[in-house]
């Protein structure tokens, strides 16, 4: 009798800007045996490129998996000036957790350049793009080597927000309001994009209980996490006067390993690169009432219960 053969693991790439949500994703998918983290390319924006760049050389050590590649991107947005979000996640970015400076080095190619030739030596549609902050490096190499595009898989990015409005703006969330050229470029690649906005995660809540389950797991990494989480949750508590916040870009990777956990629907989606008042604002087409094709598919509902009990079977994988 044959056995069904075990399926390869899915080669991504996260791009990010750890930020302490961001940490979790990565944590998460060095885990899963699902998923071949082949590099981490480090972007600005929850902080500096510097830390950006040093927080995830952090996280691939506490999850033991020196092996795993840091690049350094892009220290800026594409065509207007940075700004950062040290007043959520602190002055590191990953505050709440006593964590060492980094032994590992940062790989000296630049994370555009080793993403692009990555992708051009890979097969058609074969490497998942992930990013979980703003989108300036994966922007920047669709701009300077547009034939990479067929090579991508699928674009699975944490950003946007509809329904419920932003979390930067009124009409902005923050990864895409730091670099709204970048995600309008992103929508635009070719590739199948992936959206997991606000409207999906904020239906996700993080609660005291959980992340002293996490905090329980005893281990280097839970207590690290919790330490995180409890300084990150007090933020979006106070903000939003729930009684736990949303835990974003994880949901990047849950979406991965548990598609079934989310649903959503294809449709066109835009990004305002140029108002004052909406710059960042992700529109979109619902309700399909204009002619413009649609280019994502847009995630609006998540499974909370679920997705919090697969993170913390990640979490409790590592050391």
């Amino acid at each position: 009798m044959s056995q069904n053969p075990i399926a390869e693991p899915r080669p991504i790439i996260i791009d990010t800007d750890p930020g302490q949500d961001d940490a979790i994703a990565i944590l998460a998918a060095l885990a899963a045996p699902e998923l071949e983290v082949l590099g981490i390319t480090a972007v600005a924006g929850n902080v500096p490129l510097e830390l950006t760049a040093r927080n995830a050389r952090i996280l691939v050590e506490l999850a033991d998996r020196p092996e795993v590649p840091v690049f350094a991107g892009c220290d800026r947005p594409l065509r207007r000036d940075l700004v950062t979000a040290e007043h959520v996640h602190g002055k590191t970015g990953i505050d709440g957790a006593d964590l060492a400076d980094p032994v590992v080095e940062l790989q000296p190619q630049h994370a555009v350049e080793w993403m692009a030739e990555t992708l051009l030596a890979a097969g058609e549609r074969e490497i998942t793009i992930c990013p979980v902050g703003p989108m300036t490096n994966v922007a920047t190499v669709l701009e300077t080597a547009p034939e990479a595009a067929s090579r991508i898989r699928e674009i699975v990015c944490m950003g946007g927000g509809f329904f419920g409005g932003g979390n930067t703006t009124p009409a902005a969330e923050f990864n895409v309001f730091v670099d709204p050229d970048a995600a309008q470029i992103v929508l635009h690649c070719g590739a199948p994009v992936t959206m997991l906005p606000l409207d999906a995660t904020h239906k996700a809540l993080m609660t005291d209980h959980w992340i002293n389950r996490v905090r329980a797991l005893g281990t280097r990494t839970g207590v690290a996490a919790a330490g995180m989480l409890d300084f990150y949750e007090r933020f979006d508590v106070d903000k939003y006067g729930t009684t736990g916040g949303p835990l974003h870009d994880p949901n990047v990777i849950a979406y991965l390993l548990r598609p079934h956990l989310y649903s959503g629907r294809h449709c066109n989606v835009e990004v305002e690169t140029s108002s004052p008042l909406t710059a960042g604002m992700t529109v979109v087409d619902w309700w399909n009432v204009t002619d413009r094709p649609p280019n994502c598919h847009y995630i609006t509902d998540v499974d909370s219960d679920g997705f919090y009990d697969l993170l913390l079977d990640l979490l409790a994988r590592l050391p």
